[in-house]
């Protein structure tokens, strides 16, 4: 009996499942930002050897949270550190791990996105399983880089639901390939632009002309403002819009935004990059308010610019891009920033949860039909 219960739940999913209408991302309605060219998959996973995990945590009607990792390459980061830089758009947040990538310009284990309240918790998980990977058998150190949004509108966010079993499970799930979007991972529980928020993705690939690079960006979207979209003031058509009234005058929230690339670039150059990303969101109408902590962490995948933990040299050298030839990265990044935060609107859907709070997905085809008339 047990098991024919089973059976007719995982049916009843599928059935709901099938019954709703699919999200289609913000260029699959045959729109488009910017000027240079996506890559594949428009993803951060465009960006060779990136993997995403995500695991959503769902109890009840009170809890919506969860966990998004971003892995830079497939082999062990502690090991094989990548250059990486941490640009700060607005300080009211909980980056763990922040101090040492900024002092010492590398990352040394993939990137973890959560909630609020649950970081500690992350980066313990994080530095258990950097600890556990075949040939850390001797480090005593390790720096977890730990982001967050507070999703405490949506979800229980005091009780502290997500467990250490939550991140290890994203870390074993992160793979290449296309990017889940929306209400998941670490974006189930977020608002943006006081509509469902969550996790999105783009990138962006030069031409061969410019070095042929590819810049990746993934959010997770939970901050306020007026949203503009490809340079249309929808939340102002819409009538949802901060300081519009009472509702939209919370100023809580943050957005956390990871870019890769696989150019090759030090920490020096890549905190340059980080900071564009601000200009992407202010394209959206973010305006960075003083209850959002706005962190950007980026870093590069090119072996040219990675630190090995051992190595019997006393010197390190790199190859990495001139400041001359820096500029189409940060149009790159620009551009990825903007639409990764369209796709976490366009793909997320209404989403109930803690005390019956409700929190509406953004009305796609009224907002397609305002960009196509605007046009």
């Amino acid at each position: 009996m047990r098991n024919v219960i089973i059976v007719l739940l995982v049916l009843a999913s599928v059935v709901h499942a099938a019954g709703d209408a699919p999200r289609l991302r913000f260029r699959d309605h045959g729109l488009s930002v910017g000027v240079l060219s996506p890559g594949p998959l428009n993803a951060i996973t465009d960006v060779a050897g990136v993997k995403v995990g995500h695991v959503t945590v769902t109890a009840g009607d009170s809890v919506r949270t969860g966990v998004t990792v971003v892995v830079p390459h497939e082999g062990n980061v502690f090991q094989d550190k990548v250059a990486a830089a941490i640009w700060v758009g607005n300080g009211h947040g909980k980056l763990t791990g922040i101090a040492q990538v900024q002092e010492l310009g590398n990352l040394e284990t993939p990137i973890v996105l959560t909630n609020t309240l649950d970081v500690p918790i992350a980066a313990d998980a994080l530095i258990d399983y950097t600890l556990h990977l075949p040939g850390n058998e001797q480090v005593q150190s390790v720096n977890p880089v730990v982001g967050e949004t507070h999703d405490g509108r949506l979800s229980d966010i005091r009780g502290r639901h997500l467990r250490r079993g939550h991140v290890l499970e994203a870390l074993s799930k992160a793979s290449g390939g296309p990017v889940e979007e929306g209400a998941v991972g670490a974006g189930h529980g977020t608002v943006c632009f006081g509509f469902k928020g969550g996790i999105g993705t783009s990138s962006r690939k030069l031409p061969e002309v410019l070095g042929g690079y590819t810049v990746g960006v993934l959010v997770q979207t939970n901050y306020n403002g007026v949203l503009q979209v490809a340079g249309v003031p929808v939340g102002k058509k819409l009538g949802q819009y901060y300081l519009e009234d009472e509702l939209t005058k919370q100023d809580g929230g943050s957005c956390m935004i990871v870019v890769a690339t696989d150019a090759p670039v030090t920490a020096r150059n890549l905190e340059r990059i980080a900071s564009r990303a601000m200009l992407g969101v202010a394209r959206t109408g973010g305006v960075a308010t003083n209850g959002s902590g706005d962190f950007v962490i980026a870093f590069s995948t090119d072996p040219r610019v990675r630190m090995k933990y051992r190595t019997p040299s006393r010197t390190e050298s790199f190859e990495e891009v001139r400041n001359d030839d820096i500029s189409p990265l940060f149009l790159a990044t620009v551009e990825a920033t903007e639409e990764a935060i369209l796709n976490s609107l366009f793909m997320a859907r209404t989403t109930t949860g803690y005390r019956g709070n409700t929190i509406r997905e953004l009305p796609v085809e009224k907002v397609v039909e305002m960009i196509k008339r605007a046009q």
